[in-house]
Protein backbone atom coordinates (compact mmCIF):
# COMPACT_ATOMS: atom_id res chain seq x y z
CA UNK A 1 0.00 0.00 0.00
CA UNK A 2 1.35 3.42 -0.98
CA UNK A 3 1.03 6.23 1.59
CA UNK A 4 0.94 9.33 -0.65
CA UNK A 5 0.88 11.69 2.35
CA UNK A 6 4.17 10.18 3.50
CA UNK A 7 5.69 10.60 0.03
CA UNK A 8 4.83 14.30 -0.15
CA UNK A 9 6.45 14.95 3.21
CA UNK A 10 9.80 13.72 1.93
CA UNK A 11 12.30 15.51 -0.29
CA UNK A 12 12.81 12.37 -2.38
CA UNK A 13 11.30 8.89 -2.51
CA UNK A 14 12.33 5.63 -4.16
CA UNK A 15 9.43 3.57 -5.51
CA UNK A 16 10.12 -0.14 -6.05
CA UNK A 17 8.02 -3.20 -6.71
CA UNK A 18 5.46 -1.26 -8.76
CA UNK A 19 4.16 -3.46 -11.64
CA UNK A 20 5.22 -2.41 -15.14
CA UNK A 21 2.68 0.01 -16.57
CA UNK A 22 1.16 0.84 -13.19
CA UNK A 23 3.97 3.26 -12.35
CA UNK A 24 2.26 5.83 -14.57
CA UNK A 25 -0.87 5.61 -12.40
CA UNK A 26 1.19 6.06 -9.23
CA UNK A 27 3.02 9.12 -10.58
CA UNK A 28 -0.26 10.62 -11.84
CA UNK A 29 -1.85 10.18 -8.40
CA UNK A 30 1.16 11.79 -6.68
CA UNK A 31 1.05 14.72 -9.11
CA UNK A 32 -2.68 15.25 -8.52
CA UNK A 33 -2.20 15.23 -4.74
CA UNK A 34 0.79 17.59 -5.01
CA UNK A 35 -1.29 19.99 -7.11
CA UNK A 36 -4.02 20.11 -4.46
CA UNK A 37 -1.43 21.05 -1.84
CA UNK A 38 0.16 23.73 -4.04
CA UNK A 39 3.44 21.89 -4.54
CA UNK A 40 5.77 22.58 -7.48
CA UNK A 41 6.95 20.26 -10.23
CA UNK A 42 7.63 16.57 -9.60
CA UNK A 43 10.89 15.09 -10.91
CA UNK A 44 10.76 11.39 -11.82
CA UNK A 45 14.13 9.71 -12.50
CA UNK A 46 13.93 6.48 -14.49
CA UNK A 47 16.69 3.90 -14.73
CA UNK A 48 17.22 4.35 -18.48
CA UNK A 49 15.70 5.78 -21.64
CA UNK A 50 13.42 2.84 -22.40
CA UNK A 51 11.94 2.97 -18.89
CA UNK A 52 11.37 6.71 -19.27
CA UNK A 53 9.61 6.18 -22.61
CA UNK A 54 7.37 3.48 -21.08
CA UNK A 55 6.50 5.76 -18.17
CA UNK A 56 5.70 8.60 -20.57
CA UNK A 57 3.25 6.35 -22.44
CA UNK A 58 1.68 5.14 -19.18
CA UNK A 59 1.18 8.74 -17.99
CA UNK A 60 -0.46 9.62 -21.32
CA UNK A 61 -2.91 6.75 -20.73
CA UNK A 62 -3.73 7.32 -17.05
CA UNK A 63 -3.59 11.15 -17.09
CA UNK A 64 -3.69 12.50 -20.67
CA UNK A 65 -4.22 16.08 -19.45
CA UNK A 66 -1.23 16.02 -17.08
CA UNK A 67 1.55 18.36 -18.31
CA UNK A 68 4.83 16.46 -18.70
CA UNK A 69 8.34 17.30 -19.81
CA UNK A 70 10.82 14.66 -20.98
CA UNK A 71 14.54 15.28 -20.56
CA UNK A 72 16.46 12.45 -22.27
CA UNK A 73 20.15 11.67 -22.00
CA UNK A 74 22.62 12.03 -24.86
CA UNK A 75 22.75 9.05 -27.20
CA UNK A 76 26.56 9.14 -27.09
CA UNK A 77 29.26 9.33 -24.45
CA UNK A 78 30.54 12.78 -23.37
CA UNK A 79 33.93 12.30 -25.07
CA UNK A 80 32.84 10.39 -28.17
CA UNK A 81 34.02 11.67 -31.55
CA UNK A 82 30.39 12.11 -32.63
CA UNK A 83 27.83 14.65 -31.44
CA UNK A 84 24.45 13.73 -29.93
CA UNK A 85 21.56 13.25 -32.35
CA UNK A 86 19.93 16.58 -33.24
CA UNK A 87 16.48 15.28 -32.22
CA UNK A 88 17.77 14.34 -28.76
CA UNK A 89 19.47 17.71 -28.35
CA UNK A 90 16.34 19.59 -29.44
CA UNK A 91 14.21 17.67 -26.89
CA UNK A 92 16.72 18.44 -24.14
CA UNK A 93 16.90 22.14 -25.01
CA UNK A 94 13.11 22.46 -25.28
CA UNK A 95 12.78 20.92 -21.80
CA UNK A 96 15.50 23.13 -20.32
CA UNK A 97 13.91 26.26 -21.82
CA UNK A 98 10.49 25.31 -20.46
CA UNK A 99 12.00 24.79 -17.00
CA UNK A 100 13.92 28.07 -17.21
CA UNK A 101 10.62 29.93 -17.65
CA UNK A 102 8.56 27.67 -15.37
CA UNK A 103 6.56 29.31 -12.61
CA UNK A 104 4.48 27.01 -10.36
CA UNK A 105 0.73 27.64 -10.39
CA UNK A 106 -1.78 26.27 -7.90
CA UNK A 107 -3.74 23.34 -9.28
CA UNK A 108 -1.44 22.91 -12.30
CA UNK A 109 1.00 20.05 -11.63
CA UNK A 110 4.04 19.40 -13.82
CA UNK A 111 5.87 16.09 -14.11
CA UNK A 112 9.46 16.12 -15.38
CA UNK A 113 10.69 12.74 -16.64
CA UNK A 114 14.39 12.03 -16.95
CA UNK A 115 16.99 9.28 -16.50
CA UNK A 116 19.98 8.64 -14.26
CA UNK A 117 22.42 9.45 -17.09
CA UNK A 118 20.58 12.63 -18.07
CA UNK A 119 20.31 14.07 -14.56
CA UNK A 120 23.97 13.41 -13.77
CA UNK A 121 25.20 15.43 -16.76
CA UNK A 122 26.03 19.11 -16.45
CA UNK A 123 23.78 21.56 -18.31
CA UNK A 124 23.81 25.33 -18.94
CA UNK A 125 22.67 27.60 -16.12
CA UNK A 126 18.98 28.43 -15.92
CA UNK A 127 19.45 32.18 -16.31
CA UNK A 128 21.78 31.67 -19.27
CA UNK A 129 19.18 29.63 -21.16
CA UNK A 130 16.48 32.18 -20.36
CA UNK A 131 18.76 35.01 -21.53
CA UNK A 132 19.59 33.27 -24.82
CA UNK A 133 15.92 32.61 -25.70
CA UNK A 134 14.28 34.69 -28.43
CA UNK A 135 10.61 35.33 -29.16
CA UNK A 136 9.37 36.68 -32.50
CA UNK A 137 5.85 37.52 -33.69
CA UNK A 138 4.14 38.70 -36.86
CA UNK A 139 4.35 42.48 -37.11
CA UNK A 140 7.45 42.76 -34.92
CA UNK A 141 10.29 45.02 -35.97
CA UNK A 142 13.48 42.97 -36.43
CA UNK A 143 16.19 43.03 -39.06
CA UNK A 144 16.64 39.71 -40.83
CA UNK A 145 20.38 39.92 -40.11
CA UNK A 146 19.57 40.02 -36.38
CA UNK A 147 17.66 36.72 -36.59
CA UNK A 148 20.40 35.11 -38.70
CA UNK A 149 23.08 36.21 -36.21
CA UNK A 150 21.05 34.71 -33.35
CA UNK A 151 20.64 31.42 -35.21
CA UNK A 152 24.37 31.24 -35.96
CA UNK A 153 25.40 31.92 -32.37
CA UNK A 154 22.90 29.46 -30.90
CA UNK A 155 23.81 26.25 -32.66
CA UNK A 156 21.74 26.32 -35.87
CA UNK A 157 23.37 25.00 -39.05
CA UNK A 158 22.87 26.84 -42.35
CA UNK A 159 21.76 24.59 -45.22
CA UNK A 160 20.24 25.02 -48.66
CA UNK A 161 16.97 23.29 -47.64
CA UNK A 162 15.62 22.86 -44.11
CA UNK A 163 14.67 19.25 -43.32
CA UNK A 164 15.88 18.47 -39.77
CA UNK A 165 15.82 20.15 -36.37
CA UNK A 166 18.61 22.67 -35.92
CA UNK A 167 18.83 23.74 -39.58
CA UNK A 168 18.05 27.08 -41.21
CA UNK A 169 18.12 28.47 -44.76
CA UNK A 170 17.94 31.96 -46.23
CA UNK A 171 16.32 32.84 -49.56
CA UNK A 172 15.82 36.52 -50.36
CA UNK A 173 13.67 37.96 -47.59
CA UNK A 174 12.68 34.56 -46.19
CA UNK A 175 14.31 32.59 -43.36
CA UNK A 176 13.35 28.92 -42.96
CA UNK A 177 14.25 27.29 -39.64
CA UNK A 178 13.52 24.13 -37.66
CA UNK A 179 13.51 25.05 -33.97
CA UNK A 180 13.88 22.86 -30.90
CA UNK A 181 10.58 21.56 -29.54
CA UNK A 182 8.69 22.21 -32.79
CA UNK A 183 7.03 19.43 -34.78
CA UNK A 184 7.40 21.29 -38.11
CA UNK A 185 9.83 23.85 -39.49
CA UNK A 186 8.68 27.45 -39.91
CA UNK A 187 9.09 30.06 -42.63
CA UNK A 188 9.67 33.64 -41.46
CA UNK A 189 8.83 36.18 -44.18
CA UNK A 190 10.40 39.65 -43.87
CA UNK A 191 9.28 42.89 -45.48
CA UNK A 192 12.21 45.18 -44.86
CA UNK A 193 12.82 45.11 -41.10
CA UNK A 194 9.30 43.86 -40.31
CA UNK A 195 8.29 40.23 -39.77
CA UNK A 196 5.38 39.96 -42.20
CA UNK A 197 4.35 36.36 -41.45
CA UNK A 198 5.36 33.14 -39.69
CA UNK A 199 4.16 29.92 -41.32
CA UNK A 200 4.76 26.24 -40.65
CA UNK A 201 5.62 24.06 -43.64
CA UNK A 202 6.17 20.42 -44.51
CA UNK A 203 9.86 19.47 -44.52
CA UNK A 204 9.42 17.01 -47.41
CA UNK A 205 7.19 18.94 -49.79
CA UNK A 206 8.18 22.43 -48.53
CA UNK A 207 4.49 23.39 -48.79
CA UNK A 208 2.91 25.79 -46.28
CA UNK A 209 0.75 24.20 -43.57
CA UNK A 210 -0.53 26.92 -41.23
CA UNK A 211 -0.02 30.45 -39.96
CA UNK A 212 1.59 31.17 -36.58
CA UNK A 213 1.32 34.42 -34.69
CA UNK A 214 4.33 33.80 -32.44
CA UNK A 215 7.44 31.65 -32.25
CA UNK A 216 9.61 31.04 -29.16
CA UNK A 217 13.18 30.08 -30.02
CA UNK A 218 15.76 28.44 -27.75
CA UNK A 219 19.40 27.52 -28.46
CA UNK A 220 19.84 24.33 -30.47
CA UNK A 221 22.99 23.36 -28.60
CA UNK A 222 23.87 23.01 -24.94
CA UNK A 223 27.22 24.54 -25.90
CA UNK A 224 26.21 28.21 -25.94
CA UNK A 225 28.99 30.16 -27.66
CA UNK A 226 28.62 33.52 -25.96
CA UNK A 227 31.60 35.93 -25.76
CA UNK A 228 32.10 34.91 -22.12
CA UNK A 229 32.11 31.15 -22.82
CA UNK A 230 34.41 31.58 -25.84
CA UNK A 231 36.87 33.55 -23.69
CA UNK A 232 36.80 30.79 -21.02
CA UNK A 233 37.38 28.15 -23.70
CA UNK A 234 40.35 29.98 -25.23
CA UNK A 235 41.97 30.52 -21.83
CA UNK A 236 41.45 26.91 -20.72
CA UNK A 237 42.52 25.44 -24.06
CA UNK A 238 45.81 27.35 -24.13
CA UNK A 239 46.49 26.45 -20.47
CA UNK A 240 46.01 22.72 -21.19
CA UNK A 241 47.44 22.32 -24.71
CA UNK A 242 49.58 25.38 -25.34
CA UNK A 243 49.27 27.94 -28.13
CA UNK A 244 47.12 26.75 -31.05
CA UNK A 245 48.56 26.63 -34.57
CA UNK A 246 46.76 27.47 -37.82
CA UNK A 247 45.66 23.86 -38.37
CA UNK A 248 43.88 23.56 -35.03
CA UNK A 249 40.32 23.62 -36.41
CA UNK A 250 38.65 23.09 -33.03
CA UNK A 251 40.32 26.11 -31.42
CA UNK A 252 39.74 28.45 -34.36
CA UNK A 253 36.13 27.34 -34.98
CA UNK A 254 35.06 27.94 -31.39
CA UNK A 255 37.04 31.19 -31.26
CA UNK A 256 34.99 32.40 -34.24
CA UNK A 257 31.73 31.39 -32.56
CA UNK A 258 31.12 28.28 -34.70
CA UNK A 259 30.36 24.81 -33.34
CA UNK A 260 32.98 22.27 -34.36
Amino acid sequence: MIRFDTILNRRSTVLSGVPDGYDGKVVADIAALAAKEGRGAILVVARDGSRMADLEQALAFFAPALPTLSFPAWDCMPYDRVSPNSVVVSRRMAALAALAHYRPKAGEPLVVLTTVNAISQRVPKRDEIARQSLSIASGNQMAMETLIAWLESNGFLRTSTVREAGEYAVRGGIVDLFAAGQSEPVRVDFFGDTIESIRTFDAESQCTLAQKERLDLVPMSEVILSPESIARFRKGYVALFGAADREDLLYHSVSEGRRY
